[in-house]
């Protein structure tokens, strides 16, 4: 498998600081490329967000690095890197929320994963930070938001357009740093044919269509990596023309 990759962030037109965080990192292996990418959205009093994102970005890039190879050599057993991934988020978990009380300044992140080895991918996530698939002619939600109105929906007692329009739609259940018990979803499939991973923050889908992502970020729509970081700034500008607040965040992992 080998790999076109593109990222953008944008502070957006409210906040006085971006507490996204977002890493993509592409390694030759003995077993072909392998790609990494993370996207973390903060949450905090002035910059402590982003403090809180750059934090869990650093643990993930640091297991990447020194960690992550010896696995690879060892072979990959989704269980283990089940089992890996939630110690390190425990671990950061707890720093964060250490730090948090020393400072008395309350904060903490999303976190969403991915890594891809050969025609398999690898998810984990905590929040509502999101990762999708997009291809020729659809685009598929590959994690579940962890906040109060997807639990409403689950169970029945709110719908979708209810939901769009709920005051309550950034209520998280849980995040990395803020919470007393973390409980991370896993999630892993295969890749068939050429596609598009796209990890986002909430700031970047609120007021943009799945139609409309997926016209600009299909791989027919992205020959290489500058159409895939113009298009990803397209969009995050017509975000902001729609007028959201939030931070906006993509990250774009094109494979074929």
């Amino acid at each position: 498998m080998n790999y076109l990759i593109a990222a953008h962030t944008d502070i957006g037109i409210k906040k006085q600081t971006n507490q996204d965080s977002l890493l993509i990192k592409v390694a030759d292996t003995e077993y072909g490329q392998v790609c990494f990418a993370v996207l973390c959205d903060g949450m905090g009093g002035l910059a402590k967000g982003e403090v809180a994102s750059a934090t869990v970005i650093r643990h993930f890039s640091d297991w990447f690095e020194k960690e992550f190879p010896e696995m690879l050599y060892r072979g990959i057993k989704p269980e283990h890197l089940k089992r890996t991934w939630e110690n390190l988020i425990y671990e950061v978990n707890y720093k964060i929320g250490y730090y948090s009380e020393r400072n008395n300044a309350k904060m903490g992140s999303t976190v969403v994963a991915l890594l891809i080895i050969g025609d398999i991918y690898y998810i984990i996530n905590v929040g509502d930070s999101r990762a999708y698939m997009v291809t020729g002619d659809s685009i598929l939600r590959l994690t579940k938001d962890q906040t109060f109105i997807q639990k409403e929906m689950d169970e029945g007692r709110m719908t979708y357009e209810e939901a769009k329009r709920d005051p309550r739609r950034n209520v998280l259940l849980q995040c990395v740093g803020a919470s007393s018990v973390i409980e991370p979803d896993f999630y892993l499939g295969q890749i068939k044919g050429r596609c598009v991973f796209m990890l986002c923050s909430d700031g970047f889908r609120h007021v943009i269509g799945d139609a409309e992502i997926q016209e600009k970020l299909n791989p027919m729509a992205l020959p290489d990596e500058e159409t895939m970081r113009q298009n990803a700034e397209f969009l995050t500008e017509l975000n902001k023309f729609r007028k959201e607040d939030d931070n906006i965040s993509v990250a774009l992992v094109q494979t074929y």
